[in-house]
């Protein structure tokens, strides 16, 4: 009688997950990594928790070239409303301020999001998957914390 390795099996490969809101991407990574009992698993790159979104996820001997993917180009959709900011900078924060939008054309409004195109450096909003000494900031911003974050 074969008895299973507690620490999971040698699968190799590249899952490509569709992960939905709500799910951190760790949560996701774990989630794949109990479905398929492997050894090893890890992903390219965190997607913010309110981010849907293609996330590969690498097992096993695949580990190895997850930043090759990482480093890869990539595409983002964007999905905003006009007209409002919350304190959170993202969907699930309380509308602080609100102000009217309507003059706008949708020529002006391509022409501002064009300005997110191509390579760019942005500081990253404090409620992001971004990791500060292993800690998500988005965990700092909801106890009320506030760190330096550099453009990148």
């Amino acid at each position: 009688m074969s008895r299973r390795n507690p620490k999971g099996r040698e699968i190799n490969g590249v899952v490509l997950l569709d992960k939905d809101t709500g799910l951190s991407s760790n949560a996701a990574l774990q989630k794949v990594k109990r479905l398929f009992f492997a050894k090893k698993a890890g992903h390219t790159g965190a997607l913010d928790p309110l981010a849907s979104g293609i996330l590969p996820i690498c097992l096993g001997q695949a580990t190895k070239v997850a930043g090759f993917l990482l480093a890869d180009d990539k595409r983002y959709f964007v999905r905003g409303q006009l007209g409002q900011i919350t304190d959170t900078a993202d969907a699930e924060g309380k509308v602080i301020k609100t102000q009217p939008f309507e003059h706008l054309t949708d020529e002006e409004i391509r022409n501002a999001v064009d300005h997110f195109v191509g390579d760019i450096k942005q500081v990253p909003p404090m409620y992001s998957a971004l990791k500060k000494d292993g800690q998500p900031l988005y965990k700092l911003a909801r106890q009320g914390i506030e760190i330096d974050r550099p453009a990148r």
